[in-house]
This record gives C-alpha cells, structure tokens and sequence, in this order.
C-alpha cells in the first residue's frame, strides 16, 4: 500500500449496513453473514477503509448466498483511514496497521474457523488486504486466494505462493501496474502444482472492485465482473 490511489473514493462507513450480524472472532469484531452450518468459508480482508465499507459488506453477502459463511474482521481495530481528519498522518498509520500485522492477525481467524467446523477456507483481500493475503497465500493455511487490486507485492512474494491464487488488477495502477501483475501471473503459471491466473481490467483504477461509483455504468459493470470471478474462483477451489 503505497500509492494515493489507496485513498480515492472513500466510502462512507456504517456499522450498521450489510445483512449480516457483527460478532467477536479471534478477539476481532468481524461481519458475519451467511449460513451458520456451512462447511466453507470465506475471510475477506478490507482495504484501508476497514471492515464497515457498505460496498465491501455488499460483496460479502453476495458471497454468502451462495453458501459460503463470508467473514470481514476488523484488521484495523476501529482505526480506519480517517481522510476527513486535516491532521490525519498517514505515515504512522501505515506504521500501527503495518501488513505484516495483518498478517499475523488473519492466523487466528482461520483457527478459530477450523474450530467451529469450516473445513474448507478462501480468502480475498482488496488493496492493503491484498498484501496482507499474498503472505497468508505461502503457508497453505487456506484453499485458495483472489487478490484484488493489491499494495505493491514484491517477486518473493509472488515465488513463495503455493495454493490456487487469482490476481484481478486494474489497468491505471500505480500500486501494482498491469506489466508488474503480469510479470507476477507468468511466475506463478510457471508452478504446475496449483492453478492462478492474473487478469487485468481495462480502463478502471486501482480499488475499482469495492469503491466504483454507483453512477458510473461501466464502472459498476467491471466491479461486477471481477466480483463474479472472485465468487467463481471460491466455488471451484473452497470445497
């Protein structure tokens, strides 16, 4: 996460929205939608904007519906990016909320899944949920992962993922550039032991997928297109 394209088009934030319930995980408050005894789950890992994105609970329960139990946790302990704040340093933020925390924090939520009986888990991470999911992406904790529009990953990164692992980047990135995600797609094709893909998606920015602008048609349109492939890439490898 290094790019001000991370902070364009903030939403505005509800904890009330979705309709799901919030509820404790791993000691983090979490949205929670979906059915209570399905086997599959799904952890998505929110951008700078946090867990109470209406857009991102959206998603999440459009996942759901589809069987999965869909979990949002509060990676950001009620600390948000906060840009309506003239003092806000984003510096020290990116400091306290680093990704190698997140990464750190997203261990127990897959063991306190396996603990209530989900059997099969995928993650997605938007952004700095993005970086935060290349990491959880090298340990086989999960089945399967789909990075969206993420914070600039390095090639170790990319040389070190071992489950099946989707990249969906925008084609105005300066975060993760389309010839970089390409780069990437090519190193991980080359690994015959998983399956991943790295699509590009011409003419929207860098956080496009959970940030569109209602109004903008083609924009809704290619939000929902990789929403779809994020759901397609979960019903055939969280199972």
């Amino acid at each position: 996460m290094s790019s001000s394209q991370c902070f364009e088009n903030p939403p505005d934030l509800s904890s009330t929205c979705g309709a799901g319930r919030v509820e404790e995980l791993a000691g983090l408050k979490t949205y929670v939608t979906g059915p209570s005894d399905s086997k599959r789950a799904v952890i998505l890992i929110a951008d700078v904007f946090g867990y109470e994105a209406p857009k991102l609970r959206k998603l999440a329960d459009k996942v759901a519906s589809a069987g999965f139990l869909v979990v949002v946790p509060d990676f950001l302990y009620g600390d948000p990016i906060d840009l309506s704040n003239p003092n806000f340093d984003r510096e020290a933020w990116k400091k306290i909320h680093s990704t190698d925390k997140g990464y750190e924090d997203v261990k127990p939520v897959i063991s306190a899944l396996r603990s209530k009986g989900l059997s099969a888990i995928g993650a997605a991470g938007f952004c700095w949920g993005g970086k935060v999911l290349v990491k959880l992406a090298g340990i086989e904790d999960i089945q399967a992962a789909v990075i969206l529009h993420p914070g600039h990953m390095t090639e170790d990164e990319i040389q070190a993922v071992k489950i099946p692992t989707a990249i969906l980047g925008a084609e105005i990135d300066h975060a993760s550039p389309p010839e970089e995600l390409k780069k990437f797609g090519e190193i991980m094709s080359a690994k015959t032991e998983f399956e991943s893909y790295v699509k590009i998606f011409p003419s929207v920015s860098h956080g496009w997928s959970v940030r569109y602008d209602d109004n903008n048609e083609f924009a809704v349109k290619s939000a929902e297109e990789a929403q779809k492939d994020m759901l397609n890439w979960f019903l055939k490898h969280v199972k």
